[in-house]
């Protein structure tokens, strides 16, 4: 298989007209990667002294490196010359239909980041809520841990955020 003169001289034009946007887009890539890696330390740091909890900070950090990178992409593709409002329409609908299917989970997520920022209970107190009392072990992302009487008992956040919970104060002699 022979390469013309002229095929050359077509790819040389070619990859000289790309050049100018491959570049650019790459430079996108990279000022959002060095974007996120500052952003994101900075909010560890801030994180660590407000809410002191480390899952809830390592959650807010993964959710804004992962934004950063969508908003990266879009805008590399975008420079490229590909029309991202077809992609952006997609995105908006995918991320309603996983809202949708995920409701309980993400409910309980939610939740969770809400309890873990006012802390109207904390690990240790007794807790009753919805006929359940026990002994708080563990306040997670998802469900809170409690202890009664030898079991284990794992409530979903969610439930914790909307019923009545009463956190029984114990007096000291």
């Amino acid at each position: 298989m022979e390469v013309s003169l002229i095929d050359l001289e077509v790819l040389a034009k070619s990859t000289i007209a790309w050049l100018p946007r491959i570049t650019g887009a790459l430079l996108i890539l990279l000022a959002f990667y060095v974007l996120s890696k500052v952003l994101c330390h900075l909010l560890d740091r801030a994180m660590r002294h407000v809410a002191r909890d480390e899952h809830l900070t390592n959650l807010f950090i993964r959710s804004v490196r992962i934004v950063l990178l969508v908003v990266a992409s879009i805008t590399a593709l975008g420079t490229l010359g590909v029309d991202v409002s077809a992609l952006v329409a997609g995105l908006g609908l995918t991320g309603f239909a996983v809202g949708f299917a995920l409701k309980d989970t993400i409910s309980n997520l939610l939740s969770g980041v809400m309890i873990l920022l006012h802390k109207p209970f904390v690990v240790g107190d007794d807790i009753s809520v919805s006929g359940f009392s026990g002994r708080v072990l563990t306040i997670d992302l998802r469900y809170t841990q409690l202890t009664s009487e030898g079991d284990k008992i794992f409530i979903p956040n969610a439930k914790l955020f909307t019923d009545p919970v009463t956190v029984h104060i114990v007096s000291a002699p």
